[in-house]
């Protein structure tokens, strides 16, 4: 697919800022990205954020009356609002009229949206929601799954979450041959609950992925892994806790680097690798988390995405598409149904 025929669907009435950081962050992925932007939502507030960029090219507003809020329950606020700024998003990607969705707004009715109007690949019995991290070894980043979709999960789930990790971290991550670890409290096969017991043998069994063995938390970040693998309760908590990491050790070079005559002089001579620090560490240039195992590809964002943030989704969500992420998925799963149809 040509980049200029990326049309990229977003929810512009997701999240704490929206619209205006959402409109602003699209705005900067439509001219650097040189892609198509649908926005979603209320007409009159898009426009007011939009400016006098209304009626610049490559840019459309889908009107959506309703907006599923944050403290509603996602399934029956989901049927109840059924033109709702998350559902109108999901259809234009479902109807082909939009190659991916980016949200940042109730990350439940999100996954639900896409569950109900986008379903399944076959031979996936729960999306994941995948994040990427950055590591201790400059450039490389490591994927964990799932950080938030499925909080109680079963092996056979685990297992699923590999494989689709490992695609992706190839296809888009352009690693080699992705290292697979399952997430536990110690590096031994016997360590750990009944659900890593009982996952760590299929994942050793797996021919379609590389599996190298169990990652503690203190290895989570050191580049010995491409891809982890844990349920959605683990996830999220470890995604929250590397999130507030970075925050602190930002904080805490704006607190002590200005401090007197010495230390703002050697801020100006260090500002280049300050700006690099923020960009290894800051989960705004991640931009979010893609969708893995829906027929389409869906970017769930962080609910206080600001600008900078929703133009890396979208750039996650154009790299999904680009590298036919989902089609891969699904490539691959329909060998593993054929092989099991031939008896093999």
């Amino acid at each position: 697919m040509e980049s200029t025929s990326v049309r990229i669907a977003i929810d512009a009435m997701g999240g704490d800022h929206a619209p205006d950081e959402i409109v602003a962050g699209a705005l900067r992925a439509r001219d650097e990205l040189d892609i198509e932007i649908l926005l979603v939502g209320d007409p009159d507030r898009i426009r007011q954020a939009l400016g006098s960029q209304e009626n610049t090219p490559r840019l459309e507003i889908i009107a959506a009356e309703e907006v599923i809020e944050m403290g509603e329950e996602p399934i029956s606020a989901l049927r109840r609002k059924p033109n709702a700024s998350i559902n109108v998003t999901m259809n234009l990607v479902k109807r082909k009229q939009a190659d991916a969705v980016v949200s940042a707004g109730h990350s439940g009715a999100a996954m639900a949206s896409a569950l109900l109007r986008l379903g399944r690949l076959r031979g996936i019995d729960r999306p994941a929601i995948g994040a990427v991290f950055p590591t201790v070894i400059a450039g490389q980043s490591v994927l964990i799954l799932d950080v938030g979709a499925n909080v109680d999960c079963r092996p056979k789930y685990l297992e699923q979450f590999a494989t689709m990790g490992s695609i992706y971290s190839h296809s888009v991550l352009g690693v080699e041959r992705p290292k697979v670890g399952l997430l536990n409290i110690g590096e031994e096969a016997c360590k750990g609950n009944d659900l890593a017991l009982n996952t760590y043998p299929l994942l050793a069994q797996n021919s379609q992925i590389h599996f190298v063995g169990n990652a503690e938390g203190r290895d989570v970040l050191s580049g010995q892994f491409d891809v982890i693998v844990c349920d959605g309760f683990s996830g999220n908590v470890l995604l929250k806790f590397a999130e507030a990491v970075g925050e602190s050790v930002l904080q805490i070079f704006r607190e002590e680097l200005p401090r007197g005559t010495h230390g703002k002089v050697g801020t100006a001579f260090l500002r280049p690798n300050l700006k690099r620090i923020k960009q290894r560490i800051d989960h705004a240039e991640h931009g979010g988390g893609l969708l893995l195992g829906v027929n389409g590809v869906c970017i769930i964002s962080h609910g206080s995405s600001q600008a900078p943030s929703i133009f890396n989704a979208i750039r996650l969500a154009k790299e999904g598409v680009d590298k036919r992420v989902s089609d891969q998925i699904r490539a691959c799963y329909q060998q593993n149904v054929t092989a099991v149809a031939a008896g093999e």
